[in-house]
């Protein structure tokens, strides 16, 4: 109906999270009409992200340096490792403020019904860190999910024979919702009333 180059663009952007139909529609349209700048604009930053950003191999963020700039950060408490599901957690507690140690990112969560295994999570990676760091405690900080806490207890399982101590962020997160989405002050809080686990 409007051309096979306008139907692959919507098909591309349906790919995106929480992107349906309609709004791919309305944002295949909105770039079709935009000033050709603006268009290319986008499409040189996704191509740039593509080519410059990747896992920090420490500590699995994205970054465009490896290690990256929070692993490499000499002001960083070194003794405390902080644990969450992905990159977006990171960048959520960076800007609460309140943290200032090091971070480890499981680029996932355990979810068995969906067939992921802690195999494919940075779960092995993790354990590895721990071994040969010298953390006093690590904070497990996955969402307060179904997935999220199994997660947590396949992580408790693998780090407790190293006698690391181990905490769980404070359960001020609402059930169910995301650190992405959480207010500065929630996290703040959680982090600050994270308990022995």
């Amino acid at each position: 109906m409007y051309g096979e180059t306008v139907a692959r663009l919507i098909d591309e952007l349906k790919q995106l999270p929480g992107i349906g139909q309609r709004t791919a529609e309305r944002l295949a349209f909105h770039l079709v009409q935009a000033p050709k700048e603006r268009a290319m604009g986008l499409a040189q930053a996704i191509r740039d992200v593509k080519q410059n950003a990747r896992p920090c191999r420490e500590c699995f963020t994205v970054s465009e340096q490896d290690p990256c700039a929070l692993c490499t950060d000499p002001a960083r408490d070194r003794s405390l490792l902080c644990v969450v599901e992905r990159p977006q957690d990171v960048l959520s507690l960076e800007k609460a403020g309140g943290y200032r140690g090091l971070y480890h990112v499981l680029l996932g969560t355990v979810s068995l019904l969906d067939g992921v295994t802690p195999k494919d999570v940075t779960l092995e990676a993790l354990v590895q860190r721990v071994k040969r760091g010298a953390f006093r405690e690590v904070i497990l900080a996955t969402n307060p999910t179904f997935d999220g806490d199994a997660t947590s207890l396949y992580l408790k399982q693998a780090l407790e024979p190293l006698k690391v101590k181990l905490t769980r962020l404070a359960r001020g997160l609402p059930t169910g919702s995301s650190l992405e989405f959480a207010s500065r002050a929630i996290l703040t809080e959680a982090l600050e009333g994270r308990h022995s686990y």
